[in-house]
């Protein structure tokens, strides 16, 4: 087995963090890591002392706030939700329902705002997380206007299903991706939850690439998406012209 560089062991640190478990003890980060406790101890100790971790009263570190301020220089990351966000707001207060923007990374949708009202339906969402490109709404929108080589590949590979109700044919992928061109939004219908649905429309830069979707979901019993498409398409546009992007 090839040892693992330094810069490995570094970030097999970070990486023991997520969202099931956002706090861990040093023995925790050691398991989760694959490092011996002393190695896991120094590397620790060096990304608290730099910010990068913090450790409570207890002895349990989390993700400390420097990491916070370096994803603050990412142009996908808050720089893209500073934009975004009055639109968002117009959305949501248009429909009281939740309202997302999510970016592709690779084979997955990560989400990097959410809006929820108290009434809203129930969503498997948080600002952070991830989804396969498939099973989603804005995911749908972002995989239908990328690389048609990228494409072919995902519909090819394992779609992996949520529900009875998750496109896990790729014909069917296939087809709903053109749809998704050709009307300017995606509809996923109880693909994730079976009570849910969600519209997405795609957001451009400048140079007029997608980079981002933005979606609304509301309950699938009684959704009305010709009444939603058109505000999902106004806050994308917003967003893109915001961007820089120019029709």
């Amino acid at each position: 087995m090839t040892p693992r560089s330094a810069p490995d062991r570094l970030l097999s640190v970070l990486a023991a963090f997520d969202h099931e478990h956002p706090a861990l003890s040093l023995t925790d980060i050691s398991r989760r890591a694959g490092l011996s406790l002393s190695t896991a101890h120094r590397l620790v100790g060096a990304l608290t002392q730099w910010g990068a971790l913090e450790r409570d009263d207890s002895g349990v570190y989390h993700v400390g706030l420097r990491l916070w301020e370096l994803a603050a220089l990412a142009p996908r990351g808050l720089a893209l939700r500073q934009v975004a966000l009055p639109y968002l707001e117009d959305l949501y207060e248009a429909t009281h329902e939740n309202v997302q923007l999510a970016v592709g990374d690779g084979t997955e949708v990560v989400y990097i705002e959410w809006l929820s009202g108290r009434s809203a339906v129930d969503v498997h969402i948080r600002v952070g997380a991830r989804w396969p490109l498939h099973a989603t709404g804005v995911g749908l929108a972002l995989l239908a206007h990328d690389d048609p080589g990228f494409q072919k590949e995902y519909c090819a590979g394992p779609l992996a299903s949520f529900t009875p109700y998750t496109i896990t044919e790729p014909a069917r992928l296939r087809r709903v991706l053109a749809e998704v061109r050709r009307t300017g939004v995606a509809v996923s219908s109880r693909q994730v939850t079976e009570d849910a649905l969600s519209v997405a429309a795609p957001v451009r830069d400048a140079d007029g690439r997608v980079v981002a979707a933005v979606s609304v979901v509301v309950p699938q019993r009684g959704a009305q998406v010709p009444v939603l498409a058109p505000a999902v398409r106004i806050a994308a546009r917003g967003i893109s012209r915001g961007l820089g992007w120019r029709p």
